[in-house]
């Protein structure tokens, strides 16, 4: 456990990104990797990966509602000094994760098939999402538990397990991955299922691994058989602060699913572009997602201990820090958008429709930056709901025009990423005056 109510903010933010960031960058890695070579499939593999992909946020969406009341809550906890409250969330975190999970791929497995149908432009791209799906939704499922118990280390302020195993298991993935997919030493090609197949593996070496930091003596937070039985009102609290964080990116999903739904009258080939551009989009944001995870803990170990001045200042250092980062990536998207593209695919109508998304896109990296940032504020304060309402409002900004102008003459995608720009900022603008008066209102200890 480490105390961040203490000490230069600056320093624990530095800190604690750095530790985040080095798991990012490989993960950053992996996603490129992976789609580089899925790319040697063709644009129905890469179309399909994209689609079946998009269940990704739905579990993104859960993972991230279960981690996001476990860090608020054992940071609070810690920064009370209450380990014995600490321990029972995490253990109830866990049974939580684990009923989830199972859920979760019990209905995915399920339904893969009549998702896959509904989104696909075509039949080889609905197969290539259905053979990858097989194996991912497996893989997703366990993630459950290794979300959670990261979490778990991550409000006692320790990031260096949860960065150790990450990166471990990204790089079994990048290496696993083509040696299943071109059946290289074996000769027996798996295609896009070799993919899914390696995410397999490594998440179950990751869950295993991560499950090991919680079991000497020295442990601030151990397995405890007595804290297993469900505790609803436990249950609730954990849920009650994450659901709506998790929520966004429920929203992230519907999005995603608009698009492709949109976009199906174009082809594999736009969906496609679509998703490469997305890919390189995420890849970008990681150093953002790294910062967002070290800013819930250091301004909710501050908030547990009462100290509002700390927490306005972690917003504010946080925040230009993602600003200058997201502002380097805007620049790289608009110089580059084809030659980032094309080591991808070769397709040139791939390459358009990818690079014309990046462009376009690119001018709402640094609001969201900042939105990202401002939401993980919320989250330390263990209320996501107002980010949450300003996340639902950009959606609808999105959802509504854009499937008023798919059914015009000379519909064009482009459109919908026109739309994107004008609705992230219409959030900025939203989050930060909720931000002010949350700080109003919650930073009132006296």
């Amino acid at each position: 456990m480490e105390d961040l109510t203490h000490g230069s903010i600056v320093r624990h933010l530095l800190k604690t990104t750095g530790f985040m960031l080095v798991t990012m960058v490989f993960q950053t890695l992996y996603f490129l990797i992976d789609l580089y070579w899925v790319g040697r499939l063709g644009k129905e593999a890469l179309a399909g990966v994209g689609i079946a992909g998009n269940l990704m946020f739905i579990v993104l969406a859960v993972s991230q509602m279960l981690a996001v009341g476990t860090t608020t809550l054992i940071s609070h906890a810690v920064g009370r000094k209450d380990r014995d409250n600490a321990e029972m969330v995490f253990n109830q975190s866990l049974v939580l994760s684990g009923a989830i999970g199972a859920l979760f791929l019990l209905t995915a497995l399920g339904f893969r098939r009549t998702y896959v149908t509904a989104l696909s432009a075509d039949a080889p791209t609905a197969a290539r999402a259905l053979e990858y799906l097989a194996w991912f939704v497996p893989a997703m499922a366990l993630q459950f538990w290794m979300v959670t118990m990261g979490a778990a280390l991550r409000g006692t302020g320790n990031f260096k397990p949860g960065m150790v195993v990450q990166t471990a298991t990204v790089v079994i993935n990048m290496l696993l991955a083509p040696v299943l997919m071109f059946g290289w030493m074996s000769g027996r090609p798996l295609g896009v299922a070799g993919t899914a197949m390696a995410s397999l593996v490594a998440v179950v070496v990751g869950t295993i691994w991560l499950a090991t930091y919680f079991i000497p003596d020295t442990s601030y937070l151990k397995f405890k058989r007595a804290h297993a039985r469900p505790r609803v009102d436990l249950w609730w609290q954990v849920l009650r602060i994450g659901l709506p964080a998790g929520a966004e990116f429920a929203l992230i999903a519907v999005y995603l699913f608009i698009v492709y739904t949109v976009s199906r009258p174009f082809g594999a080939a736009a969906q496609a572009g679509f998703g490469i551009g997305l890919r390189i989009v995420q890849a970008g944001f990681m150093p953002v997602v790294a910062l967002g995870f070290a800013v819930a803990p250091v301004a909710g170990q501050n908030f547990g201990a009462r100290k509002a001045d700390r927490v306005r200042d972690t917003f504010r250092h946080a925040a230009l820090m993602a600003a200058g980062i997201m502002a380097v990536f805007t620049v790289v998207c608009n110089l580059v958008p084809a030659a980032m593209i094309q080591f991808f695919s070769s397709d040139p109508q791939v390459i358009a429709v990818g690079s014309e998304y990046l462009r376009i896109v690119s001018w709402t990296f640094v609001a969201s930056g900042i939105i990202y940032v401002n939401a993980s504020l919320f989250q330390a304060m263990g209320n996501t709901i107002p980010p949450l309402l300003a996340s639902f409002v950009r959606l609808v900004l999105v959802a509504v025009p854009a499937f008023a102008v798919s059914q015009l003459p000379g519909f064009d995608l482009r459109w919908i990423w026109y739309l994107s720009v004008g609705a992230a900022l219409a959030q900025l603008a939203m989050n930060l005056l909720l931000l002010r008066r949350e700080f109003r209102v919650r930073l009132r200890f006296a």
